[in-house]
């Protein structure tokens, strides 16, 4: 029965693809007649996806990447799954693999941080004189974090340099570590802080994910879960104790469930349990609650009438946000 076990696979490699737009015309159609779903981006500089399938159809996609010269040696981080974790097949074309929106790019082949496998990323974190800083973005962080990393103030990874160059006096005559799901962006990142002027920047290999399968290290002095994009919503890392850092967005409560906001033109993400999604009408403010598309209020037929009425026994609690 073992190929009708699925398993998701997560994998980029930086490689110089021509005709990237012709090619990823052709890869959509080459993992549909497999019958994978998930998303995919390609571009000049290489291929980022995670998929999903039953085992048979990974291992055949797989095998054909690995056919191909320009992915032959690429590294697959494998999940195992109860069904598919996406919805759709998606290829995309995008001029960058991840958006630094810098004005001169990063190629991470020329220029990019020392590579740490688990071990070392592990000893190097409870060095005294290191800096860790968490490459994603902040809704990630809230979800779960190496112990003692830095949570940048930033919403998206674009934003990172900015956030660097107004907060270097931190991270002068420190070594640098840095972090993200599956490794892409540490890739432009640590390179990005190489070429800033930093000297002594390293990266973790594989990403959190390959961190949290490292048999020897288990995930240790890592906090909370890892959010992943994909029907998953998050996974397990530490596997040897697991504490929780997300916290309700209402109650300030412990929590690791995400919802995205009712009012479709917010659409936050927001660590919320459920008898608080109920209470708050899955928004995450007065405005979201009150916007006149709120799909909370559409989804339970609520009458305008209905909706002044919880709205109004909200804002008698001192805690209402």
């Amino acid at each position: 029965m073992e190929n009708q076990a699925y398993r998701v696979l997560l994998y980029y490699k930086y490689v110089t693809i021509e005709n990237p737009e012709e090619f990823t015309m052709e890869h959509l159609a080459f993992c549909k007649e497999l019958g994978l779903l998930g998303r995919i981006l390609v571009s000049k500089e290489g291929i980022n996806g995670t998929v999903s399938g039953t085992f048979e159809q990974t291992e055949q996609y797989m095998d054909a990447l690995r056919e191909d010269p320009r992915f032959y040696d690429t590294i697959f981080k494998i999940d195992e799954a109860e069904g598919h974790a996406f919805k759709k097949m998606h290829v995309k074309y995008k001029k960058e693999l991840v958006n630094l929106s810098l004005e001169e790019d990063i190629d991470p082949l020329q220029l990019t941080g020392k590579h740490l496998k688990p071990i070392e990323f592990f000893e190097q974190l409870q060095d005294p004189d290191t800096v860790v800083i968490d490459a994603r973005n902040d809704y990630e962080f809230d979800l779960g974090h190496f112990r003692g990393a830095i949570k940048p103030e930033i919403e998206t990874f674009r934003e990172l340099p900015q956030w660097i160059q107004e907060n270097k006096e931190m991270l002068e005559g420190k070594k640098i570590l840095t972090y993200c799901t599956g490794g892409v962006r540490c890739e432009k990142f640590s390179g990005w802080l190489i070429r800033e002027g930093f000297e002594d920047v390293s990266q973790l290999d594989g990403g959190i994910v390959t961190y949290g399968k490292d048999p020897e290290i288990q995930g240790k002095l890592w906090d909370g879960q890892c959010y992943v994009f994909d029907e998953r919503i998050s996974v397990p890392v530490n596997r040897v104790e697991h504490v929780v850092v997300g916290k309700d967005i209402f109650t300030g409560e412990p929590c690791e469930r995400y919802v995205n906001c009712a009012n479709p033109e917010c659409n936050r993400k927001m660590l919320c349990l459920p008898e608080n999604e109920e209470k708050y009408m899955k928004s995450c403010s007065h405005e979201c609650r009150t916007h006149p598309w709120n799909l909370y209020v559409k989804a339970n037929d609520m009458t305008p009438e209905e909706v002044a009425k919880r709205v109004a026994a909200l804002e008698e609690e001192s805690h209402v946000i």
